[in-house]
């Protein structure tokens, strides 16, 4: 289901002695919510930012999403770039290596998914709570993290996920 608006999904997630809760907000990557991204970002940890491996142009816009993070939150963000829609592997337009390629050049994290099929769904989250500050620590306790999704035409599988207790 195509995102409208800006949705909003709690997780909580079990990484080694830490409990680690993410707040998604999925902003859709839609220009007409351009000016509401920077209130989301603001109190951000981490940004996921989502292109749909079909469509370059949503391969190129990235780069502006990425900057406006940096623009907002400056080098104090983790930052994941995420190639989704892996599931569509035979209308593919951006290879897995173009997207390893610029989030080397862009200085972030990488992974390919399929929000549909379930695919690296999981290692993506994982990923990102590890990257966390304080995640190389073994202290028990918990913490409240928000993450900000900065999504390019990115297909919405948080609600079917709820249930699943993934």
């Amino acid at each position: 289901q195509a995102t409208i608006g800006i949705d909003f999904l709690s997780k909580t997630m079990y990484l080694e002695d830490r409990t680690v809760r993410l707040q998604l907000w999925d902003t859709a990557g839609q220009e007409r919510f351009r000016s509401l991204i920077p209130s989301y970002i603001r109190d951000s940890t981490v940004a996921v930012v989502v292109y749909d491996i079909t469509n370059v142009n949503s391969f190129q816009q990235t780069t502006k999403w990425i900057d406006d993070v940096r623009t907002e939150r400056g080098s104090d963000v983790i930052i994941m770039l995420v190639g989704n829609k892996t599931d569509l592997a035979d209308k593919r337009q951006v290879s897995i290596e173009e997207g390893e390629r610029k989030a080397k050049e862009l200085n972030v994290m990488f992974i390919e998914t399929s929000a549909k099929a379930g695919y690296n769904v999981k290692q993506l989250f994982r990923r990102v709570a590890a990257a966390l500050p304080g995640m190389e620590s073994t202290q028990d306790k918990s913490r409240e993290d928000s993450i900000l999704y900065a999504l390019e035409r990115r297909q919405s599988a948080a609600r079917r996920h709820r249930g699943r207790g993934e």
